[in-house]
């Protein structure tokens, strides 16, 4: 389902899944809906939107519940989206914003370029294939580097996978109607000019040597 190169300074992955009862624009949907997230994102501190750029571009911010002892990580990160047919693509990448600097109690991490590709196989069959790069600003411990490429991201990927079959049933019961990724005339968040952000770049930030720290064993280690 996926293969991992992850190194001191940069994780990247690419994973695959097919999901067989799972339409497209299900998955889409899934991938979207921040509301929704909320309920299978157990890695998920918080996450809200920003601002809008254009039609099919926004800005949000996203905090990770990193293994213990670590730091937790976030990012503010801008994404673009984009239908193809039967088929979708989500992509982002870290930028900086004048109103959300790096937090006090999070290590300020860089999505250098990340991405989903959903691709129709038929009436109710998908494909997610996931490709991130990303820098969490700092050294870690080998065990991080191995957790993370063999448990953490594919369980990540099977998360999505079951959070998208129970989804329409969701769906239905909350503002079934509202989808402003779909329908951009439905989006209410705020304009934000280009011009106020820039390319967030891993040299600028802060760089945290957590690479002595031992791995805790705690009850929930296997959802983290």
């Amino acid at each position: 389902m996926s293969c991992a190169i992850c190194c001191w300074k940069t994780w990247t992955r690419l994973m695959r899944i097919v999901c067989k009862d799972v339409t497209a624009e299900t998955l889409y949907d899934v991938l979207h809906d921040t509301s929704y997230r909320r309920k299978w994102d157990t890695n998920m501190i918080d996450t809200y939107d920003i601002g809008r750029l254009t039609a099919n571009a926004d800005v949000g911010y996203y905090s990770w519940k990193c293994p213990s002892p670590l730091k937790n990580r976030d990012f503010v990160t801008m994404r673009s989206w984009l239908p193809l047919g039967n088929d979708f693509l989500i992509i982002n990448y870290s930028v900086k914003h004048p109103q959300h600097p790096p937090k006090k109690d999070y290590v300020r991490a860089v999505s250098l370029l990340t991405g989903y590709l959903i691709q129709s196989n038929g009436a109710n069959c998908s494909t997610l294939y996931y490709l991130t790069q990303v820098d969490p600003k700092g050294s870690l411990p080998k065990w991080v580097v191995n957790r993370v490429s063999q448990f953490v991201a594919p369980k990540a990927m099977r998360k999505i996978y079951k959070a998208s079959q129970k989804y329409p049933d969701w769906k239905r019961k909350h503002n079934p109607l509202l989808k402003p990724w779909t329908f951009p005339e439905q989006n209410s968040l705020p304009c934000i000019d280009a011009s106020e952000l820039t390319r967030q770049r891993a040299d600028s930030l802060e760089n945290i040597d957590e690479s002595g720290l031992s791995e805790e064993k705690h009850s929930g280690d296997e959802e983290t």
